[in-house]
């Protein structure tokens, strides 16, 4: 990690001039003061060049790291007279090019300033949220071709005391940037595990998991106390990792999920087709299954192009004796063109809606 700051850092000092200033304010975050700059399109000049020189490819140790960054832009007079000010306004710009993608820089405007509040607001709140029991884990059902019930998809809620079920395109990507996705995701991962034991029944278990605790280094020992303490069988936990991630960093990814396997888990691919993933790498990662992401199930049987993607991805992932599940399954019609292209699974809300631990346990009967 500190290997490769100094690097990024270096780069970001390359492209700067002689009078401008650059330090670094915590984490993987750096501040760029430039003086004299009459035109706003200057700034933006530089902050491209920034952007480009950091995702050029980083190597450390043999290995090649793939590296981006967002920028937040914020001009004084006009976003702040101080430097506490522009600082929070250039943060609060930054945040906003996040969430527009990788690799983009932003201007501020006062609108992010009420977006970083509210922000700011969600993420107090949901500090509090895990120490009062406002989480909430609710099962999907998953049913191979035949309909039979295999298992379930855990997923987080938030049953916010005023905003009532916040979803979680709401609050991961907050938990995520503040780290508080560990301890969330710990919990979801032992809660899922001892609801899964309570059935009683051979029913696998699938949690999903984020970037930050995908490389934690102390993610293998927490899975494993997390099946010791609720005593469900390895081989019933099925941890799912989104293509994008998995291809990220691919050294990293194989050592991690070869850990993994070691405890004797099943991993998943989710969001399959819609990232960078080729046959090759595929072929590397001790993967059981896929998950075809729901944008390509959504316009299919209509859809030649996504259809014909449906049936390269079963025809591949056969080839190489990995499972495949389809998501976002909503109708009749999605189903049984999923079965004659010889999908293994399904998941949706044909197959059933996300449902409280209660409701779902009832149905699993």
């Amino acid at each position: 990690g500190d290997v490769l700051l100094k690097e990024v850092s270096q780069r970001l000092v390359n492209q700067l001039r002689v009078g401008d200033t650059i330090c670094r304010i915590g984490g993987d975050e750096f501040v760029v003061v430039l003086p004299e700059v009459k035109r706003s399109s200057d700034v933006a000049q530089v902050a491209q060049k920034l952007i480009e020189q950091v995702a050029q490819p980083v190597m450390i140790d043999g290995r090649e790291l793939a590296v981006t960054c967002s920028v937040g832009i914020a001009v004084y007079p006009d976003d702040g007279g101080d430097a506490e000010t522009l600082i929070r306004n250039a943060d609060a710009a930054m945040y906003h090019a996040k969430e527009l993608g990788r690799a983009n820089y932003q201007f501020f405007t006062e609108q992010m300033n009420q977006a970083a509040s509210r922000r700011l607001a969600l993420e107090a709140d949901l500090r509090r949220a895990i120490g009062r029991d406002e989480l909430r884990v609710h099962y999907q059902r998953i049913v191979d071709s035949t309909g039979k019930l295999t298992g379930h998809e855990a997923l987080v809620r938030w049953q916010h005391p005023e905003r009532g079920l916040v979803p979680p395109l709401e609050f991961i990507q907050i938990a995520e940037e503040s780290g508080l996705i560990l301890k969330i995701g710990e919990w979801v991962l032992r809660e899922a595990c001892r609801w899964a034991h309570s059935l009683g029944r051979e029913l696998q278990i699938a949690v999903n998991l984020s970037p930050r605790q995908f490389n934690d280094a102390k993610l293998a020992q927490m899975v494993a106390q997390a099946l010791k303490t609720s005593g469900l069988p390895p081989r019933l936990l099925e941890l799912e990792i989104t293509e994008s991630l998995a291809m990220s960093h691919t050294d990293i990814t194989l050592t991690t999920l070869r850990r993994l396997k070691k405890i004797g888990v099943s991993i998943a691919i989710d969001d399959f087709g819609t990232g960078y993933s080729s046959l090759a790498y595929l072929k590397r990662f001790p993967v059981d299954k896929v998950k075809i992401d729901r944008t390509f199930v959504a316009e299919i049987p209509g859809d030649r192009e996504h259809g014909a993607i449906v049936q390269a991805i079963v025809a591949l992932a056969h080839a190489l004796d990995i499972e495949v599940i389809a998501e976002g399954v909503e109708n009749e019609k999605q189903l049984e063109y999923l079965k004659r292209c010889g999908c293994d699974y399904v998941q949706g809300y044909l197959i059933g809606r996300p449902a409280d631990a209660e409701t779902a346990a009832k149905d699993s009967l």
